[in-house]
């Protein structure tokens, strides 16, 4: 049931700026989440290096930890690894150049003593770098801090999508595409000399803005100098590792071998309990029942074989990373799908590009599209933008307009109480009486709608508050959000600027409400 109440909305004033604007596809912001394991990280940094991706370079302390709140507990991502733990942070970066996200992970005090040892590692992953990959965009070396910063990947791992789905499993072709990904990445890492990937499973494998898979730069490093390669549970560590404690270019293999089974069978199965099935050729047991049979036998048979061969008990057996992309490449389909679509994902929205000028809190909770934020900015902010919109006789003062009061009044306890439906409802109710207009009313109100997936009356309330108090900064910055949410990026971002522009004004003193 949608969350809307009827609003009448009058014509705009003589000399109101009007915005064309069309019903667009209403995507969500997705938050990064690792259910429990490794990486869900990485935004960018400093400059473009080969390919579009961010350069490498050295952050100080100050960059990240104003970038992920001081390491606030509510920017986590994932944390892992009981012997070498290890926390990931989502965070952005604040400078007015670069306002992008990045991905933060922290190492303990005593994982890497040597600070030298950690920013020449850093700087031997940090050359690599590749479109399968979130790369690492810059590490930070600061008293007995040790922290590596990564490209972020906005919808979530592997292992959220085949493991804990909530609305569609993984389709076949897109489980395809996520291997030969994979695989590509190993392959470039092994050519340019790391070909060592430490802890390879589905919580490494991350989804960027386009819903594309990429292997997470982080598994190039092991969690701490001396400590042990594989965090997770041994039963699917390759074989010589529990023997030597060693990981080779052939253990990557054997664990590229336990990522096909996830593919595959869209469980996590220990290799051990597959053998049966794999000795038996049993493929159709193996299979994901969630496909309901939507898959290619012929193709399941092809990765099913590639994985029995990564996962042969001694290493020679295996195939080569080369080998992967050879056996993979010509099963791939549906090359002009989108990964957004085959994930089921909305397409990328970006937010509206940073203004030119400095931004205040509601302008950056805006360019960020972050609604909680604006919420919590109204809420503090309450009426004092109305002064002086209402100049009211004593003869007004009648029963409908205490009781036109009284909505608001009501209306302000629901939006306080995040209840946007009530809130909607009794805003209209003070509106459509019309003897007194509050712009403020008019921004809440605009507020709920997008709160309530319904961008085109935001952006009709925003228009009106404009109508109101026609420099009101406030009014432009939610035709920002609106006009973002309807896919205008262009129009959204000329808004942003020129909500800048009037907050700078009236804050050098220029006239006020």
């Amino acid at each position: 049931m949608g969350c809307c109440a009827s609003a009448s909305f009058k014509e705009p004033i003589s000399g109101f700026k009007t915005h064309r604007h069309q019903q667009g596809q209403n995507n969500h912001n997705h938050h990064p989440h690792s259910s429990n394991g490794t990486d869900a990280g990485a935004g960018a940094g400093a400059g473009a290096g080969p390919g579009g991706a961010p350069g490498f370079s050295e952050f100080s302390l100050a960059d990240l930890k104003a970038a992920t709140n001081n390491f606030s507990s509510e920017f986590i991502v994932s944390e892992s690894g009981e012997k070498a733990p290890n926390v990931v942070y989502k965070g952005r970066l604040q400078s007015q150049n670069n306002r992008r996200w990045i991905a933060v992970k922290k190492f303990t005090k005593l994982a890497w003593p040597d600070p030298q040892q950690f920013a020449d590692e850093a700087r031997g992953v940090g050359k690599i770098r590749h479109k399968r990959l979130a790369n690492l965009i810059g590490y930070c070396c600061d008293g007995d801090e040790r922290l590596l910063v990564a490209e972020f990947m906005p919808n979530d791992t592997l292992a959220k999508h085949l493991f804990h789905w909530e609305n569609q499993t993984i389709e076949w072709a897109m489980r395809l595409r996520v291997a030969l990904s994979i695989a590509e990445a190993l392959d470039y890492c092994s050519t340019e000399g790391r070909p060592l990937y430490h802890d390879l499973n589905a919580y490494r494998v991350l989804f960027d803005e386009n819903g594309d898979p990429r292997l997470s730069c982080f598994g190039l490093m092991k969690n701490s100098r001396d400590g042990k390669s594989y965090s997770t549970n041994l039963a699917y560590t390759p074989p010589e590792y529990l023997r030597n404690g060693r990981v080779t270019p052939e253990s990557v293999v054997f664990s590229f071998g336990t990522v096909l089974l996830d593919l595959l069978s869209g469980k996590h199965i220990p290799p051990s309990h597959a053998l049966d099935m794999i000795r038996g050729k049993n493929i159709l047991l193996l299979m994901d029942s969630h496909l309901e049979g939507n898959f290619s036998t012929e193709e399941a048979t092809v990765v099913f074989e590639l994985a029995s061969r990564c996962l042969q008990y001694e290493p020679r057996e295996r195939p080569n990373t080369k080998d992967l992309v050879a056996t993979l490449a010509p099963l791939q389909n549906k090359p002009d799908v989108p990964s957004y679509m085959m994930l089921g994902i909305p397409k990328h929205e970006e937010a509206p590009p940073t203004p030119q000028h400095p931004l205040s809190a509601m302008g950056d909770a805006c360019s960020r599209m972050d609604l909680t934020a604006i919420h919590q900015i109204l809420v503090m902010t309450h009426y004092k933008d109305d002064e002086g919109t209402n100049e009211l006789s004593f003869q007004e003062w009648t029963q409908q307009m205490r009781d036109m009061l009284e909505a608001r009044k009501r209306g302000d306890l629901a939006f306080r109480d995040k209840d946007f439906k009530t809130a909607i409802d009794c805003y209209s109710q003070f509106i459509d009486v019309g003897t007194m207009v509050s712009p403020t009313v008019y921004a809440r109100r605009s507020l709920c709608h997008l709160l309530c997936d319904q961008p085109d009356a935001a952006l009709r309330d925003a228009m009106q508050a404009q109508c109101v108090y026609p420099d009101w900064s406030t009014a432009f910055y939610m035709q920002a959000v609106a006009l973002a949410k309807l896919d205008m990026h262009k129009d959204a971002a000329d808004m942003l600027n020129e909500a800048a522009t009037l907050e700078e004004k009236k804050q050098r003193g220029g006239r006020g409400p």
